[in-house]
């Protein structure tokens, strides 16, 4: 008898239900043979919700994602649909906020054939890792503005950071295990201006000091920015507060040639949601042209994370299968997205992912 996993399906706005449902089938596909079977639940949320019910959020959802065992979210937003306050509609945020998914993970790889703004044949495969709940996303519309001036809070908290750095110093050791990086954690910050980093980076090193076969060094932010274009090659894992996250895995999708390859997870203790970086580009929406690969890869994380989390290595190994047959189609160069240079649309990319599954 089939092991059934619940999944929480959020298919967001703009392009988020053109790169969901490819993404869905192929699960399907991926789940059919296997002794574990998928259960996936609609959960509505998001601008498009909130425009037509004047709700973003509604609790069922939430409900729905608290009960789940994991969680796909599609794009989120528009940008002509906001709050009273003027703020964006993000449930994504008040997700991993509400489930404490404190680990955001960014894997930023070059695959061979891959289209890249950088001039160079070094492999290129690390993992950013951003923290997804506080720091300078604390006050999250709810900020002090006054005629002169405004103010926003940047929080910084041992319960949040030491959870963090051990997740970070224990990717590290799978990662070399699995012989995908050398076995060394980045500590990204600013420790040289504000005290809230000198504290953060104090409880880094003190979850650096449990781990003597795993290098640990530091870096400011801004170096940082300049390295992972001149030597990208050189990291392993980085972790790093929420703002500074949310810029540099944006850098990170750059070097990978766009936001469509750009997958990611924000994981906590007990949830995880995985979504694609990019937006939900409603000036394509509708035209069925949306690269659905970011989406198709943050699927593969979910089942490697599931597979991981439940000891069933048949779910880890259709990750690995997934992300391997993505790697495939871009090697070929024979089926790209508009954004990746070329005119294949989002059903023939997911076409031609499903065909390398087989």
């Amino acid at each position: 008898m089939k092991t059934t996993f619940e999944i929480a399906v959020f298919d967001g706005d703009g392009i988020g239900p053109e790169i969901m449902a490819p993404t869905v089938d192929i699960l399907q596909t991926l789940a059919g043979p296997s002794d574990y079977d998928l259960r996936f639940v609609d959960a509505p949320a998001g601008a498009a919700h909130y425009a037509r019910t004047g709700e973003s959020f509604p609790k069922a959802s939430m409900d729905t994602a608290r009960r789940a065992d994991a969680i796909l979210l599609s794009a989120m937003g528009l940008p002509d649909v906001r709050y009273p306050d003027g703020t964006e509609i993000s449930p994504q945020i008040d997700l991993r906020k509400a489930l404490t998914l404190f680990a955001g993970v960014r894997p930023v790889t070059i695959r061979p054939g891959q289209p890249t703004p950088l001039a160079t044949d070094e492999p290129i495969d690390f993992v950013l890792i951003r923290e997804s709940t506080e720091g300078l996303f604390h006050t999250q519309g709810r900020g002090e503005v006054t005629a002169d001036e405004a103010r926003e809070t940047l929080l910084i908290t041992r319960a949040i950071s030491e959870p963090l750095f051990k997740f970070a110093f224990d990717l590290a050791k799978s990662r070399k295990a699995a012989g995908r990086g050398p076995g060394k954690v980045t500590c990204v910050d600013k420790a040289n201006v504000f005290r809230a980093f000198a504290f953060f980076r104090e409880m880094f090193d003190a979850e650096a000091a449990k781990h003597p076969d795993i290098t640990a060094d530091h870096a400011y932010v801004d170096a940082t920015a300049l390295w992972m274009v001149e030597r990208p090659w050189s990291f392993d894992v980085m972790v790093t507060e929420n703002m500074f996250g949310d810029i540099l895995s944006d850098l990170g999708a750059g070097l990978m040639g766009g936001l469509g390859l750009a997958p990611s997870a924000d994981i906590g203790h007990d949830h995880a949601v995985f979504q694609p970086c990019h937006g939900s580009a409603p000036d394509i929406a509708g035209q069925g042209v949306a690269n659905p690969m970011a989406m198709i890869l943050s699927a593969a994380m979910m089942l490697e994370w599931l597979g991981g989390r439940h000891d069933r290595p048949d779910m880890a190994a259709d990750g690995a299968r997934l992300r391997d047959a993505v790697d495939t189609v871009i090697a070929a160069g024979t089926t790209r997205s508009r954004d990746l240079g070329g005119t294949a649309g989002t059903v023939q990319v997911a076409t031609a992912v499903k065909d390398a599954l087989a």
